[in-house]
């Protein structure tokens, strides 16, 4: 039989102090508070029905599909049935406010930033040397050996080296500078000249140039981007400030001046 171990409240709360998590806690707090507050001053409501088909996402996204493991769940993350309701709702008042803010701005914004949702699909071998790199690319151009066997010698990480060295498809943002510049000038499918980094010398082999639609996907993509930028701004306009008791406002006076 298992021991019982209460934890307090108190405990918890100073678990997150020495932790040095109380920060992000505070902020995740202030967060629900500036969509729960901006929701009522819009006029934004989540009803009934919403909340339950909400709790119906969530449990299909989490994969508790039965009622059991819907309990575990809940009991895993000592929530009740009132605190999964209130998550429930949170969540729905996050992505109504959302959809209210930003709906209008998504299409104007794609069309602004429409290259940073570009993507390439691109092979990529890193080499130490600038001459071998070289070598190796007009070897590529000439057809004397392919990217393939370029891989397979010269990439140590063995899942990357069975994959001949592919990087998926990337959007611009997610290169450097210095080589999104080149592999989106490319004309696929092209070899491009070495690129040198601080992480070596770049041979990469672009397949693909993927440019993008304004699917749903990718306007939910942005839309959440915006929300999220918007967040980080209310929260920088204010300052968090933590609640604490008498006694808790005494000791930290007093351990301020043990500092001093």
């Amino acid at each position: 039989m298992s021991k019982l171990l209460k934890v307090s409240g108190e405990e918890i709360i100073n678990y997150l102090k020495i932790s040095c998590q109380m920060p992000e806690t505070l902020e995740a707090i202030a967060t629900r508070k500036i969509i729960t507050e901006a929701s009522a001053i819009i006029g934004i409501q989540a009803e009934i029905e919403e909340i339950q088909q909400e709790a119906d996402n969530f449990r299909i996204a989490n994969q508790l599909i039965k009622t059991e493991d819907t309990w575990s769940w809940l009991k895993q993350y000592h929530l009740s049935l009132d605190d999964f309701e209130e998550l429930n709702q949170t969540n729905l008042l996050s992505s109504k406010l959302a959809n209210h803010l930003f709906a209008e701005q998504v299409e104007p914004f794609f069309y602004q930033h429409q290259l940073d949702y570009t993507g390439a699909v691109t092979y990529e071998v890193v080499v130490d040397d600038e001459d071998l790199a070289l070598e190796l690319f007009y070897a590529l151009q000439e057809g004397e050996i392919s990217f393939q066997e370029i891989a397979r010698q010269y990439i140590q990480e063995p899942e990357i080296r069975r994959a001949g060295g592919y990087q998926g498809i990337k959007r611009r943002t997610d290169f450097k500078a210095e080589i999104a510049a080149s592999v989106f000038a490319a004309t696929p499918p092209q070899i491009i000249k070495p690129i040198v980094t601080s992480k070596g010398v770049h041979l990469i082999w672009v397949e693909e140039i993927i440019y993008p639609e304004l699917n749903e996907e990718l306007r939910l993509e942005i839309m959440a981007d915006l929300f999220h930028n918007w967040l980080k701004q209310q929260l920088q306009e204010m300052e968090i400030v933590m609640q604490i008791d008498g006694d808790n406002d005494r000791k930290l006076s007093s351990e301020h001046r043990r500092l001093a």
